[in-house]
């Protein structure tokens, strides 16, 4: 079998037949694809301990994703819905990333000097672990009252935002002009006051 002989949909048949050379030429065919898109998005990820076959890898993961739940539906080809998976899932991991890179900063604790840090951690006013507690269960409260108010394009935008890329470098990821991230900005913005009043 070769792919240039099958479109996607005929292959796509075949997958769901049990047929893993459809399957295998399927993902030969797109993996040039999931190489652009790995490529496009690499360089967003500093220093967060991701590398290209990181992200090309979990791109693979996406065009399963795709593969497995793609339904032919009018006006929508597999390649659209294909690409989109794929960019979701190296996003995702992305921002996962960038979450747990900065989750560690936070957290982490020096023992150069450990007697010296636990004195000042004594002596602090900072919160008791009661009331860290709840200020994270309101922090996460707070979260889900906005994603749910948000559309799509904004909670991708708000996800990016809220683990430090700029304003370009999203524009840059979501394949948007600068202006469209400005105004989805704004209007997260917006929403967010309306939440808090």
């Amino acid at each position: 079998m070769d792919y240039k002989d099958y479109n996607d949909y005929e292959l796509l048949s075949y997958i769901k037949e049990g047929n893993e050379d459809a399957n295998n030429i399927l993902i030969k065919k797109y993996e040039p694809l999931i190489v652009k898109i790995a490529s496009r998005m690499y360089p967003n990820c500093k220093n967060n301990g991701l590398d290209l076959s990181d992200l090309i890898q979990e791109g693979m993961i996406g065009l399963n994703h795709a593969i497995d739940r793609y339904q032919e539906i009018e006006n929508v080809l597999f390649y659209t819905y294909a690409q989109k998976c794929i960019e979701r899932k190296i996003l995702s991991v992305i921002i996962s990333s960038n979450r747990d890179k900065n989750k560690i900063l936070n957290e982490s604790i020096s023992y150069d000097d450990d007697e010296n840090l636990l004195i000042k951690f004594i002596k602090s006013k900072s919160p008791s672990p009661e009331e860290e507690i709840i200020n994270i269960e309101i922090e996460e409260n707070l979260l889900n009252k906005i994603k749910e108010k948000l559309t799509k394009l904004e909670n991708q935008v708000f996800e990016l935002l809220i683990v430090g890329f700029k304003y370009k470098e999203i524009a840059s990821m979501l394949e948007k002009d600068d202006k469209s991230i400005d105004n989805a900005i704004q209007r997260i913005k917006g929403k967010i006051k309306d939440i808090l009043k």
